[in-house]
This record gives C-alpha cells, structure tokens and sequence, in this order.
C-alpha cells in the first residue's frame, strides 16, 4: 500500500508546514492561496494527457470538483476558527474523527462488509485521535463556539466520501491528476473573492516569505488528495480501511513528527493515543487480509 504511505507522509507533512509558518512569521492567509495555487499548477504537470480548458467543464466530474474547492476553502476557515476559540486538539479530533462518515458511507452505499477485527480497529482508532488529541486545558468560550467542531466534524466526512464517491463513479486513473488540479484551482480562486474581502480586515503582505510558505504547502497538500485517490482504487482494499488507517496514522505520525522535530512535550494520554493507534492500523489491515483469505 505504498500510496496509502504516500498519503499519510504528505499530509502529515502540511501538518509540520503549518507549525514553520508560526515559526517565520508567514501569513497563513495569503499562504493558503498560494498553496492553492501551486497545487494546481503540480496537478497539471502531472497530468499525462493533452489538457484543453474548453473541455475540463464537460468532464462529469467537473461541478463535484467546484463543490469540493468551495468546502475546502469552508472547512479551512471553519477549522482556524475552532482552533483559535476551542484550541488545536478540538480541531484536530473533529476534523479525524469525522472518518466514521465515509466509512458509514462504504457500509450502506458500496455494501462493504467489516470484519469483528475491522470494527474494533475503527473504534480504537476513534479512541486513538481522541487521546492522542488531548491538551491539559481548560476550554472557555462561548456556548455557539461549541457548534465550531460540529462543522468541521459533518464538513471533513463530507469532504473524504465525495472523493471516494467521484473516483469511483466518475473518473479513470488517469484523470486523478486534473481532478486535483481542477479542485485545488477552484479553491484558489474562490479563496480569492475571500481574501478579497478579509484583506479589507486584516492586510495582506505580498513577499517572498509568505509565497515560499505557499509553494511548500501546495505541494504536499496536492500529493496527499492524488495518492488518497489512488489508495482508494486498490481492487482489493475497502474504503473503509483505507479511511480509517489515512486518518489514524496521520494523527500518530504528525504527532511524533512533533516531538523529533519540535520537541513537543505529550501526556500519558496522548502516549495512550499513539498506542491505541498502533492496534487500530494493526486490526484494521489484518482484519482486511483475513478477509481476502476467507
């Protein structure tokens, strides 16, 4: 399952360029539409085929492709707001916790069937992000703030399980590239109009600084979503598995990618989390072998 890896580092790599951008004073605003930007432009030069504009809006894809760069910029906005009024940890387990939708989505609408291990895997590793997550603080902020993780929550499952849903129905192999492009580029220039608008707030620094932050996030970022796709159309794995080991594994690998690279600290709790982790991934890819073999 080599993408599936590919997947897991690449995002947990966004993860590490977020924390450099607090580190060097990039601003995350105006590096997010970079980042936008230049994730498209990779998934055009990776794109193999001959590429006519005209005809990227005839492709069946094309409108599911547009709604998945408008909740992207959504889901982006609506996560820093539940950082900053609830902290990073809500953040994190509302945004990872929400595999329990595609998964539930593979179940009804694909039939896949999960094993006893398979089942216990995916609750573990709901327990897995949660401790893995936690932050010894208290939470003060109003009572609305609290539908902030609500959001993010049903937003990021709806997000993972139309990619499922388009890769399946409505694309081959070799349109994995432009579908990236083309959604990354609707989220950049939808971004735009927001900018556009924020920048009458809070303004926005053209420089050097905040462009490099841009292209070093554009680049993983779009590699996380084209090996995703690919992971999901192996013949043999469900989406269900490939879900729940993307999510785990990238809570447990940003999170010791902190401690070698930032030397965070972690509570027994969040030790906890990396070794309930550990057991999902492990379940969860057993459960699914044992299954083939039966």
């Amino acid at each position: 399952m080599i993408h599936l890896a590919l997947s897991i580092l690449f995002s947990s790599l966004i993860f590490v360029v977020f924390k450099l951008y607090a580190k060097y004073g990039v601003q995350t605003l105006f590096a997010i539409i970079v980042n936008y930007a230049v994730a498209c432009v990779v998934g055009l030069f990776n794109y193999e085929g001959s590429i006519k504009l005209i005809n990227v809006p005839q492709r069946s894809w094309f409108w599911g492709s547009l709604f998945l760069g408008l909740l992207f910029i959504l889901i982006f906005n609506l996560m820093a707001a539940t950082s900053q009024k609830l902290g990073v940890s809500v953040a994190s387990v509302a945004t990872k916790m929400s595999l329990t939708i595609p998964v539930l989505f593979g179940v009804f609408h694909y039939k896949e069937i999960l094993g006893i291990l398979e089942i216990t895997g995916i609750i573990l590793a709901l327990l897995a992000v949660y401790f893995a997550s936690l932050k010894e603080q208290k939470i003060k902020a109003n009572k609305w703030a609290f539908a902030l993780p609500i959001m993010v929550f049903l937003g990021s499952g709806i997000i993972d399980t139309s990619i499922k849903y388009f890769q399946d129905a409505h694309m081959q192999e070799v349109e994995y590239a432009l579908f990236s492009a083309t959604v990354f580029g609707s989220a950049g220039i939808i971004g735009l109009f927001f900018v556009g608008f924020k920048s009458t707030k809070i303004p926005i620094k053209f420089n050097l600084k905040n462009i490099i932050g841009g292209i070093c996030l554009g680049i993983p970022n779009y590699f996380s979503i084209y090996y995703l796709l690919k992971a999901l159309q192996h013949p043999t794995w469900n989406s269900a598995s490939i879900f729940t080991i993307n999510n785990v594994a990238i809570v447990m690998f940003s999170t010791l990618l902190g401690i070698v690279l930032f030397k965070e600290k972690l509570t027994s709790k969040n030790w906890l989390g990396i070794g309930l982790a550990i057991c999902s991934i492990v379940m969860v890819a057993f459960g699914q072998q044992l299954m083939l073999l039966l």
